[in-house]
């Protein structure tokens, strides 16, 4: 059970050192990253049941196995789930956070917060199945989530340097695609493996969508790194808060 235990947790951590060490300019503080990240794994519990009421909700609407059903319970229902719930946690603990002064930031805290969720998911499923398992889920899956979190970090961050400047509008736009971008990216992810066994074709499919967004998060990590700059952190509810 140890070796299965440290193989479900050394993916996500492993993971986490890479961006942690990309943070070039101001290291964040490891207590602050270490809260991310047990509050990203405890938003499997809302996940959780979140998908069974709603799966339950889409079975009496759809029958099980179908197109409209396998789409919706993938992008609407696990999908939106999962990534929503590691964003309210992103917003709550790191929005109004003085650390949170540098755009690179945004990506490091989202990683965290999905790493998190990707470890307490990845121990459930090793614990119950083989070395095996954690092999295929920490090539797939825990990198998966990490992706995602590359993305909503990414969005994130535009946001927050949109709300420095004044502008609101951007701000709302860049949030929302925080979550958009990610629902669409996990849940595409999830509909490729889930159908692929009525139509192999998408097995193929979910093999090049994973070689370019992983690709293209790699890129995004290099660039915001080396791009990292300050944010302007006076905004109206900075003065309410205070």
């Amino acid at each position: 059970m140890t070796i299965l235990l440290i193989a479900a947790l050394l993916p996500a951590a492993l993971l986490m050192v890479y961006i942690y060490k990309k943070d070039k300019v101001e290291k964040e503080p490891i207590k602050l990253l270490s809260n991310l990240f047990l509050f990203g794994g405890l938003t499997i519990v809302t996940a959780c049941i979140a998908e069974l009421l709603l799966s339950m909700i889409l079975g009496i609407v759809f029958s099980k196995g179908t197109l409209p059903y396998m789409a919706i319970e993938n992008f609407l229902i696990v999908a939106l789930s999962e990534e929503l719930g590691k964003y309210i946690v992103l917003k709550k603990k790191t929005w109004h956070s003085p650390q949170f002064n540098y755009t690179f930031d945004a990506v490091v805290y989202a990683v965290a917060v999905s790493l998190g969720f990707a470890a307490f998911e990845n121990v459930i499923y090793v614990l119950s199945g083989t070395l095996g398992t954690a092999v295929m889920r920490g090539l797939l899956s825990v990198p998966g989530h990490a992706i995602d979190g590359v993305f909503m970090g990414c969005y994130y961050g535009i946001a927050r340097k949109c709300r420095g400047y004044g502008d609101e509008e951007g701000a709302k736009k860049n949030l929302i695609k925080a979550i958009v971008i990610p629902v669409l990216t996990h849940g595409f992810y999830d509909f490729c493996i889930d159908i692929s066994s009525n139509a192999g074709i998408f097995f193929l499919v979910f093999m090049v969508f994973e070689v370019v967004v992983t690709f293209v998060a790699i890129k995004t990590v290099k660039k915001l790194s080396l791009e990292d700059e300050p944010l302007d952190y006076y905004s109206p509810d900075d003065n309410m808060m205070m």
